[in-house]
This record gives C-alpha cells, structure tokens and sequence, in this order.
C-alpha cells in the first residue's frame, strides 16, 4: 500500500469516528500532494471539513495541488471569507490559477476581502493575457543592484520574503534593468567583499511578459534552467518565472496536444460534470459527422458501380482504416514535433521526404499483403491489384495531409493539434474512396 492510500485509510476512519483533533495533527505532517489526493477520495461535506481543519498556510498548498473541478467544488462550499483568509497565505501566481476558475463576481468579491497588497498583486497579473509569462510568473524575486557587495547581497536574501524560493540572485542597474544573474552557490563562495558585478553572468536567458507559455518551457528544457527571468519591453526585470510552473505548463500543454488529437477540446479532465463538457463534445461530434457525409458522399458518386458489383462494399472500410491510422501516425509525430519546437520552414523538406519514403514503403507492403489476401479471399485478381493500388495511394496522401495540414494551421497561427483525426482522416476518407472505387469503376466491364 503506497503513502497516499495509507493517509485515505488514515483521514476515512479519523472521519467517520468524529475524532477532529488526531485527523488535524495527522495532517499537519502530511504533503500538500497526498492530502490533495485524500480530498478527491472523499465526499464534498468531508472535504470541507477536512479542509476546513488545515492551516491558512498549510490549505493553500493544498489549494495549488487540487485539479480544477475539485477545487471548485470545494470553493463553492466554503464561505468567501474563508477563501480568502487562505489566499492571502498563496504565492501570487497561486491565486491566479484558483481566482481564474471561478465566476467574476466571486473572483472580485473574494480579491476584495483579501489583503490589500496581495489583491494588487493578483490584479497585476491577471492584467496579462491567459497564457503567457506575464500571468505565469511570480512578482516575488531576489534582486540587488550590480554596484552591490556579496556582504550586501547576502543579507539582502536574508531579509527578503522571497528568498526561501530563490534560485538566482538576479543583477539590475540603476533603472531596473535585467543585467545578469548570480547562482547561489556562487554568491556564497565568492569572497564577502567582491562587487556582484564582477561575479555576475551577464548572459542571461529572460522572456517578456507577452512571451508564449510554451516557448518558456522550451526554452527551460533548451538550456536547463530552474527559473527564467520576466521583463518588459524596456528589459526591466518584474518577476520571475519557476521550473514547478514550467512543469505544470508542460503537463497541461502536452494533456492539451492529445485531447485535441483524439477530438475532444482540449481542457476537459475526467472529473468534469457531463453537462459542463456536454457542447464541447457535441462540436466535435457534429464535425466528425459532417466528414463523414463528405465521405458519404463521395462513395454516393460510385452508387452505380457499387449496385453492380457488391463486392466492392466489402473492401471499402478496408481502405479508409489504413487510411485513417496512417494520418493519425503522421499527425500525431508532425504536431508533438511542433510542440517541442523540432518542425520549422527550415526542417519542412526533410520531414515530408520522411513521411512520403515511410508512405510508400508501409503503403506497398500493406498494400501486397492485402491484395494477396483478397485474392485468396474472392479470387479477382484485377480486384486485388486495384485495392493494393489504392491502398498505396491512400497512404500517400495521408504521409501529405499528416504532414502539412499540422503545418498550415502552426503558420496562421492556430493550434495544430486541432488537425486531429476527425479532421484529417477525412482526406483519406475521399481520397481512399475515390481511388478505390475510382479504378474500380473505369475496370468494372472485367470484373464483372
């Protein structure tokens, strides 16, 4: 039994005996992580009681580590004084992952009950546009002027509120301005009297405020950083950006990226109510309907053909699997590929050349095996090579379409992972058809 499940048996029974003061005392010595996970397990009045048993501190950790739809069951449930004495205790960028998920006039009731300098704090961010470093990043920081000893910076850390979540001891000049940064390990083993500027590294890696949520976090696993600078446009230092937020960013861009992949709208959990998801999953569906009346529709063109010989409705969704699994294999590595920032313009040509080498191959070797199998199967020879053909050129198109419809989207600048495969399955649906049944119509006199 792992420590999370032992701390679920633990708060169950310390519950359901009513025995307040040794669940409080339990939960002090736990992680914000397991008591997280102990809340999900439980029903909302014993979440509220157990929340209600942490200190102000202590639940807002555990606040940050509840997924979306929990914690916004919990907020409900709590009264708006509560909340707020609890996000006074949260880091900033905190308050603005929770006060973001609930409904504007909570929010700004909720911000106005809170300490005046923590709301204007919270204000500031939420001032930036969902999605970029400005909202991402912590206006706490540990900051001294260049012209600074390592005495001074030193104590510095020592008085400053953030210096618990200091990784860096960042250099600025007279208006502010980012100019380097000092590793704490540096800082402390350099002698007491050196000017921080001599020991400073003035290649700093920093974003602006506007900069994409993605490209920070490919930028901390590009040179392994564990906090990433902010400033604006004048490269005035504002805040400061950890790698716990970065990780987040990648598990919610990555969770994003597959969602869409597979059709759905990309910030759905497993614990949203159904009729909370219920117009997102019908938008999707809607169009994968309207792809398949296209698909439908092209197949309507070959009625005659198929009327004459009904052997040609057997082999029909053969072709659009193949199809179907060929663009979703290229799709799915083109729009990873993007994510991670691997496919450029640069880089184009290199890739489609891969995609169309494995098409062609996969495509004949597929295609042989299935025309031997037909062949044994209804022993047409003609219709044999004419569903190998086809099923070549199907994988053809879906190496093309996997490839550049990911890429055309990224260029004007929408989402690629929404050429998921209930869009692009469509071309290979036409296309698979209308070669399949195509051929078959122009040699239909000798299969006949």
């Amino acid at each position: 039994m792992s420590e999370t499940e032992r701390l679920t048996e633990s708060v169950k029974e310390l519950l359901e005996g009513g025995r307040d003061e040794r669940l409080a005392g339990l939960l002090e010595n736990a992680h914000a992580a397991d008591i997280s996970s102990v809340l999900r397990e439980l029903p909302l009045p014993d979440q509220v009681r157990l929340f209600r048993l942490l200190t102000s501190q202590h639940a807002g950790e555990v606040l940050s580590e509840l997924d979306d739809p929990t914690q916004r069951e919990l907020l409900r449930a709590l009264d708006e004084q509560e909340v707020s004495r609890v996000l006074d205790q949260m880091p900033a960028d905190d308050v603005v992952e929770v006060v973001e998920e609930l409904p504007k006039e909570e929010a700004e009731k909720i911000l106005d009950l809170m300490a005046e300098e923590k709301s204007e704090e919270v204000q500031g961010l939420l001032d930036y546009r969902e999605g970029t470093a400005g909202r991402l990043m912590s206006p706490k920081f540990v900051a001294v002027h260049e012209a600074a000893t390592v005495t001074q910076a030193i104590e510095h850390i020592r008085k400053s509120k953030s210096g618990d979540d200091a990784f860096y001891v960042y250099v600025v000049d007279d208006h502010d301005h980012l100019v380097g940064f000092v590793p704490l390990h540096r800082l402390l083993t350099a002698d007491p009297r050196t000017p921080i500027h001599v020991i400073r590294n003035a290649d700093v890696e920093s974003v602006t405020v506007d900069t994409d949520q993605e490209e920070v976090a490919r930028l901390v696993e590009r040179y392994d950083l564990v906090q990433v600078p902010v400033v604006d446009a004048s490269h005035r230092l504002l805040g400061a950006i950890g790698v716990d937020d970065v990780i987040d960013v990648i598990h919610e861009e990555a969770t994003e990226d597959i969602q869409r992949l597979g059709g759905v709208a990309g910030d759905e959990t497993v614990l949203d109510p159904p009729e909370a998801v219920f117009t997102k999953r019908l938008v999707w569906r809607l169009v994968n309907l309207g792809t398949a009346v296209l698909a439908a529709s092209v197949i309507g063109l070959f009625e005659t053909s198929i009327r004459s010989l009904a052997l040609l409705a057997v082999f029909m969704p053969i072709v659009a699997s193949m199809g179907g699994i060929g663009t979703t294999q290229t799709a799915t590595v083109v729009v990873r590929g993007i994510a991670l920032g691997e496919v450029s313009r640069h880089v184009l040509g290199r890739v489609l050349w891969k995609e169309l080498w494995l098409g062609l191959t996969t495509g004949a070797a597929n295609g042989l095996v299935i025309a031997v199998i037909a062949y044994l199967w209804k022993g047409q020879v003609l219709l044999s090579v004419i569903l190998g053909l086809a099923l070549l050129f199907n994988m053809l198109v879906a190496a093309v379409v996997g490839t550049l419809v990911p890429i055309a989207l990224k260029a004007f600048r929408i989402d690629p992972a929404i050429a998921s495969s209930v869009i692009i399955t469509t071309f290979t649906d036409v296309f698979g058809f209308f070669s399949f049944l195509g051929l078959a119509t122009l040699l239909i006199r000798f299969l006949l």
